[in-house]
């Protein structure tokens, strides 16, 4: 500021520290005036932003991304970022420093070298670079001597749990089990024990699936179960609607992970998902076969799972990666997913894959979906499912061409331990938990 520069007006900025410590020590730091002109207010707390609760774009510049179809960037402070996450509209996502995202707002675009090239014009007409702005650690030493101490975290922490007057005043249902409210938005009694597995009956091959997508390399939990904001005319946009719930009351899929159809609604609706057997579309869709019809990937499964056909996940490399979010696994079952065959798992969505009951299956080293030709368009058969869960045998898939033709390739299961088989033989952990409380009541 004392430069003379401020944040380019078509930057949308908000300022969500992971506590209110932050913004304590923020103000006793002098920083939260010139961070406010410089149009970072506070917007709320925690993953306020990084989750797109920090509110749409301003009007114009969205109508300019839609009509130019402009790859615009969002620069977060977090630990994650990925594809329209902050905002639907924004494709580029990046992490950086507090430090560093002021000054990519000054700069007002991601498309420039710091070490080099000036971030804008000082109020003396000369050309304001990082070094002239960024403070030296001596500095920052400091700040941080004079404005943070353990009782500014103990003031704020030990009310943490208190909340305002809204949630001191919630009724509170008398009992030991939960009261399900019926017309609540946001909690819903799930699905999951409606229809258990028996753990003592063989483990049954699979017959009979449809692929539901085809996706490349790198696909993120948040491609799987997107935690942001989403549209009106979304699965999750018209359900809410034709409940009464208004747009503007949505909220987010992170905030309404207790609701189950929202969060099914949800899966593999993320923005910038890109599933091959819909060429040409970008976003939750597919196609429902045999008859080719394009839909959103949720509709599909509704109509698969009426016609009781089971569905089926193929991948690339690291499928799965980023956040352990588990609604990521939670979701494709519910969808009817039964099978995910990928080239490779990140581990701790593979374990949760397992928990909800749903086969990972890794293909043959040097094999992959366009290696073997596979379309999604094809029928599949995957053979030997008991002896790769419990002795760790290869399974064998077939896949069955609409001309009749069939092909047949071996997959390596990825249900890595006598644990992770004793989960899948009871349908997934809930299950198996839930019937090891019964047998100690």
């Amino acid at each position: 500021m004392a430069k003379g520069l401020t944040s380019k007006p078509w930057v949308k900025t908000s300022l969500a520290p992971g506590s209110k410590v932050v913004f304590d020590y923020l103000t006793k730091a002098g920083l939260m005036e010139p961070l406010e002109a410089l149009k970072f207010n506070l917007v709320g707390y925690g993953c306020t932003t990084c989750i797109g609760n920090s509110g749409p774009l301003p009007d114009e510049v969205s109508a300019a991304v839609k009509a130019d179809d402009l790859v615009v960037a969002a620069v977060l402070s977090g630990n994650r970022n990925f594809e329209g996450r902050v905002n639907p509209q924004v494709k580029a996502n990046y992490l950086a420093s507090p430090p560093l995202v002021v000054a990519y707002a000054l700069a007002g675009t991601v498309d420039i070298d710091m070490s080099s090239e000036p971030l804008g014009t000082g109020s003396d007409g000369a050309p304001v670079y990082l070094k002239d702005i960024w403070p030296t650690p001596e500095e920052v030493d400091e700040a941080i001597r004079a404005t943070v101490n353990a009782e500014m975290f103990r003031t704020s922490y030990e009310h943490a749990f208190q909340g305002d007057a809204n949630w001191r005043n919630l009724p509170v249902p008398a009992g030991d089990i939960f009261a399900w409210d019926e017309k609540s938005t946001y909690i819903k009694k799930p699905p999951y024990f409606d229809a258990m597995n028996d753990p003592n009956a063989p483990i049954a091959d699979l017959k009979g699936l449809r692929t539901l997508a085809l996706l490349g390399d790198s696909i993120t939990t948040d491609h799987i179960s997107p935690a942001g904001s989403f549209a009106a005319g979304s699965p999750a946009g018209k359900y809410l609607v034709s409940l009464g719930v208004s747009p503007k009351d949505f909220n987010s899929y992170g905030a309404r992970r207790g609701n189950h159809e929202v969060m099914v609604r949800g899966t593999l609706a993320n923005v910038r998902l890109r599933n091959q057997m819909a060429p040409g579309t970008e976003g939750g869709y597919t196609v429902h076969l045999p008859d080719g019809e394009q839909m959103f990937i949720y509709d599909a499964s509704v109509k698969y799972q009426q016609e009781g056909v089971p569905l089926l996940i193929i991948a690339g490399k690291e499928y799965g990666s980023g956040s352990s979010r588990d609604w990521a696994a939670k979701g494709v079952m519910l969808l009817g997913v039964k099978a995910v065959i990928a080239e490779s798992f990140e581990r701790i969505h593979r374990t949760n894959l397992v928990g909800m009951g749903v086969l990972p299956l890794q293909f043959a080293p040097g094999e992959n979906a366009a290696s073997l030709g596979l379309t999604g368009r094809e029928t599949y058969h995957i053979e030997g499912v008991k002896d790769a869960v419990e002795a760790g045998k290869r399974v064998r898939v077939t896949a069955v061409a609409e001309s009749g033709a069939a092909a047949s390739f071996e997959a390596v299961p990825r249900v890595d331990t006598p644990q992770e088989a004793e989960y899948f033989r009871n349908g997934g952990i809930l299950p198996f938990v839930l019937r090891q409380l019964a047998a100690q009541a």
